[in-house]
């Protein structure tokens, strides 16, 4: 056991170290910035379980904006500060897996054009220590939010929701998709063979639509939400359920989440 988490401490600081491979878009100046308004973020984010945020700053890998849920959730006494404190909490097995998802995420970004980085998201899941040593599978999402005028990374938001009561394995898929104006939806399935893309074809309407029943609102309350006829969402519900072959709304909530759609 003892040997398990030196090599997890090991890979901790690998992961920490996995943007500096991209300095053309990572800024290492010392920098101060303000902290960003995580209301104006958090509709684009979807916490499907108990949740918690916070900023990193690229620069010097802190942490601020912690929300006060991490507490509860990790049983710790104190707020962390930096990034190594929130990486330690993630199960020593899954951070191989963290760090090629990281770089799953920047090349897919890549390929879509950096210059949009500030209108996607990446999302995964990994593990993490809720207390007393017991781990349960979280899933990971994180949106940029501050850059330099050269398109340089200086601060992402990361929502951390508990979905153990939701899934128990980790699907192994990271996904990048659209916000605000844009509707990108990349999914891709990472095994010891490499990437695999899996494809459910569903449109960003349906997309926004399912992470409404996985919020567990009804089609009524979907329809006054996103303001379309309750028709239109059933029709929606119905392709949805199609497309991804399922009988019923519980099964499709499911594996929603653990194939990383929403």
């Amino acid at each position: 056991m003892k040997d398990k988490f030196q090599t997890g401490a090991i890979k901790a600081h690998q992961l920490t170290e996995v943007w500096n491979d991209y300095p053309e878009i990572l800024q290492n100046k010392k920098i101060k910035l303000p902290v960003p308004k995580i209301e104006d973020f958090i509709g684009g984010m979807f916490a499907p379980g108990e949740f918690y945020y916070y900023t990193i700053n690229f620069h010097d890998s802190s942490i601020s904006g912690v929300h006060q849920n991490i507490l509860k959730i990790h049983r710790l006494d104190n707020i962390p500060h930096n990034l190594k404190d929130i990486i330690d909490l993630i199960h020593p097995e899954d951070l191989e897996f963290v760090m090629k998802a990281e770089r799953m995420a920047i090349e897919k970004m890549y390929e879509i054009g950096w210059e949009n980085q500030k209108e996607l998201k990446s999302s995964y899941c990994f593990r993490m220590d809720t207390g007393n040593g017991s781990y349960e599978m979280f899933h990971h999402q994180a949106i940029h939010t501050y850059r330099d005028e050269r398109g340089n990374l200086l601060q992402a938001i990361n929502i951390h929701s508990n979905v153990q009561h939701l899934i128990k394995e980790n699907p192994y898929t990271v996904i990048i998709s659209g916000i605000g104006s844009r509707s990108d939806f990349h999914q891709m399935y990472y095994d010891e063979k490499g990437k695999i893309k899996i494809d459910f074809s569903l449109t960003k309407r349906e997309i926004q639509i399912l992470s409404s029943l996985v919020e567990g609102l009804s089609a009524k309350e979907i329809a006054e939400k996103q303001n379309i006829s309750y028709h239109t969402v059933t029709t929606h519900r119905k392709n949805i359920l199609r497309k991804m072959n399922c009988n019923k709304v519980s099964e499709l909530v499911k594996r929603a989440i653990e194939y990383g759609i929403v």
